[in-house]
């Protein structure tokens, strides 16, 4: 059997109809021991964008700036951190800096509600 080159194959699979695509790809995850379902699934929350955004569970609690109130903006990342106070300092004075990362949604919106109190400016991600 000859080599098929990249846009052969694409070429070729463009002339199958539904059903023989449809035995195709059952046919390739019998054989390479894979599920088609996982490519969907992404394929399809990149098409929903903004919908796939709102559906995310672990966000970055970025620190934008600190705002004029450093000193109690250090205290709540302290708070939230476990960080010493060189340590806090260091980083709100890195701003724009990750302060927290893999946080629940609830946990992120609290630190960015404390934080905004104090003056900072903060995304989440």
């Amino acid at each position: 059997m000859a080599k098929l080159t990249t846009e052969e194959f694409i070429e070729a699979i463009k002339e199958l109809s539904v059903l023989e695509l449809n035995d195709l790809v059952k046919a390739c995850e019998e054989e390479f021991g894979v599920s088609a379902a996982a490519g969907a699934v992404v394929a399809a929350a990149g098409a929903e964008g903004g919908a796939a955004a709102e559906e995310k569970d672990e966000f970055d609690v970025e620190l934008v700036s600190a705002g004029a109130a450093k000193v109690k903006v250090i205290k709540v990342v302290r708070e939230v951190t476990g960080l010493g106070l060189k340590e806090a300092k260091a980083l709100v004075d890195e701003a724009p800096k990750v302060i927290k990362e893999g946080a629940s949604k609830a946990e992120a919106e609290e630190i960015k509600t404390k934080l905004e109190a104090e003056g900072a400016e903060v995304n989440l991600k």
